[in-house]
Order: C-alpha cells, then sequence, then structure tokens
C-alpha cells in the first residue's frame, strides 16, 4: 500500500499529475480540484490509494486524508469501483456528500454522471450508517492555474464519459467566474447543467 506520495510535481494534466520521487516519476489520478491546488516545480504531499487490478496497477491521489478514506469507503457499495468514487469527489465535495448520505438525498448523489436513482439510493442504503458527520470544514478549492479554465472543465467532463459536443455546451453555459477560476466548482456547475439538459 503506498500511503502518501512527497515529491516535485513534473506535470499537471486535466486528470491526473506526475510527481518525482526519488528519480521516479509516479502519475496520480486526482480530481480537477486536487490538481487545482497543484503547481509544476513545487513540492506536494498527497495522500494516495492504489487500485491494484489483474492488468493495471492505478495510483489515485487527493487533496487530503479525509478525500482519501471517503474515496475508499464509497468503494465499499455495491457498483461503485474507483473511477465513480472519484467522480463522486469531483462533483461533490466530502461534507456535500455526507450531508446528501445522512440526509436521503437521491436528487444531489445523482448529479454524479454514472449514478442514477437506484444506484444513489442503494448508495443512501449501504452507507447511510458508515459515512458519518459532516466534518464542517469549507472545502477552499485552490485557485486554478493561468490555463484556460474551459478547456479545463471540458477535458474533465470528456474524462467523465461525456462526448465532446456535450463537454463543450456545458461549459459554453457555464458563466465566468469573477476573480480566479476554481476549476472544481466550474466543473460542478457545468455537470449540475448537464443533469438539467
Amino acid at each position: 500500500m503506498i500511503a502518501h506520495v512527497r515529491g516535485t510535481v513534473a506535470a499537471v494534466t486535466l486528470s491526473s499529475a506526475v510527481v518525482e520521487v526519488g528519480g521516479i516519476g509516479l502519475e496520480l489520478l486526482c480530481t480537477p480540484g486536487t490538481l487545482a491546488g497543484l503547481r509544476t516545480g513545487h513540492e506536494a504531499t498527497l495522500p494516495t490509494s492504489l487500485v491494484v487490478r489483474e492488468d493495471s496497477l492505478t495510483l489515485f491521489g487527493f487533496a487530503d486524508e479525509d478525500e482519501k478514506s471517503l474515496f475508499e469507503l464509497v468503494q465499499t457499495a455495491s457498483g461503485v469501483g474507483p473511477k465513480l468514487a472519484q467522480a463522486m469527489l469531483a462533483v461533490l465535495t466530502p461534507d456535500t456528500l455526507r450531508v446528501a448520505v445522512a440526509g436521503d438525498d437521491v436528487k444531489t448523489l445523482t448529479k454524479v454522471p454514472g449514478i442514477g436513482q437506484k444506484g444513489a439510493q442503494r448508495i443512501i442504503l449501504e452507507l447511510k450508517d458508515r459515512i458519518g458527520a459532516p466534518v464542517g470544514r469549507a472545502a477552499a478549492a485552490a485557485p486554478a492555474a493561468a490555463a484556460p479554465w474551459r478547456d479545463q472543465v471540458a477535458e474533465a467532463l470528456q474524462g467523465l464519459g461525456y462526448n465532446a459536443k456535450d463537454a463543450e455546451r456545458a461549459v459554453a453555459g457555464v458563466p465566468d467566474p469573477d476573480g480566479t477560476p476554481d476549476v472544481s466548482a466550474l466543473l460542478r456547475a457545468a455537470l449540475q447543467g448537464l443533469s438539467k439538459a
């Protein structure tokens, strides 16, 4: 088990970051909110979760231990794999996810691509007694880098399974943010637009 990774950020893409540890570049799949807090050339420490499959070893990186523990917990629900768990954390903050499960809020959970009404009900049923109470912290996502946020959000949507046309339409419906864009919040806004369409 690789509990965390600390090293220099060698590269940041739209869905992953490469962190150099002892001369080896480790690729970590991360949510847009986590990626927004990373800067190429700076040192970072990311809690990680290693997912082992017959044909792959995939390392997921997180902004903090709370996000990591929730990622691992939601996968204990039937039908939730690592990709869907990551999508849940890309769309919902850990506290929002806890509140939704604790409050039987199917509507909030169905905002996540890949979760329908029955899936949301199953997740609530299986996790309600184990997910815990919100920790009460505001998830203050770091501001995004100077890269155009519209491209980042569109590519993140495509990474979640939407086609390019739908992704572009969703991004076009998101108003320009005041000040420095928060890519995580903008992605959530685009996903909400898609769920209404």
